[in-house]
């Protein structure tokens, strides 16, 4: 159950969100309602995800790869079922989406440098950061520095949608149940 009434003031701005989020995603997305509450802090950080959807120095599977790590290590729901929704949109294997959550029990799915990158996502993200000199510098050996920075700065930036929308108590919005093949179970869950 959301913690904010998912019902802000209906402002023009929210209007505009509101038909383009239908647009592009189908539905309006709670954490944008949750945000609506307060047009200063909406409006800033929807430049700052147009800014971010426009950087592709990373290639966009470890991007992807890595804001799920974070997603899951904060235990974000919401950002899990709309994280399986858009790697499928990106052509990320279910198979890989799907084993995130528990990456490191089945090393075997990712290649050497996604689990290298789920690393530092999760090292990053921990409450007091764990990143060491030595997997920065391998990954920027591997990536170059314009892609490392970009890296970091994506993992920043989920762990910023995570843990507002953690806060906020923001559940799955049936996102990869969209993505659904009949018969088969879509999405990580959070218990595992």
């Amino acid at each position: 159950m959301p913690r904010i009434s998912l019902t802000p003031p209906r402002t023009l701005l929210m209007r505009i969100g509101a038909w383009y989020s239908r647009r592009t995603y189908g539905k309006v997305l709670d954490p944008g309602q949750a945000y609506g509450h307060h047009s200063r802090v909406l409006f800033s950080y929807v430049r700052l995800e147009q800014s971010a959807a426009k950087w592709h120095a990373l290639d966009g599977g470890l991007k992807h790869l890595a804001v799920m790590a974070a997603a899951s290590r904060i235990n974000c729901s919401w950002c899990m079922d709309f994280g399986y929704w858009e790697g499928h949109e990106l052509g990320v294997p279910a198979e890989k989406i799907e084993r995130v959550p528990r990456w490191r029990e089945a090393p075997e799915v990712f290649t050497e440098l996604e689990l290298l990158v789920m690393e530092y996502s999760e090292a990053m993200t921990e409450t007091e950061p764990t990143v060491t000199d030595e997997l920065a510098r391998e990954l920027i050996a591997r990536l170059g520095e314009e892609a490392f920075v970009e890296l970091t700065a994506m993992v920043a930036l989920e762990n910023w949608r995570s843990r507002v929308n953690s806060a906020f108590g923001l559940t799955s919005q049936g996102f990869a149940e969209a993505c659904q093949v009949p018969g088969r179970t879509v999405g990580p869950t959070m218990a595992e």
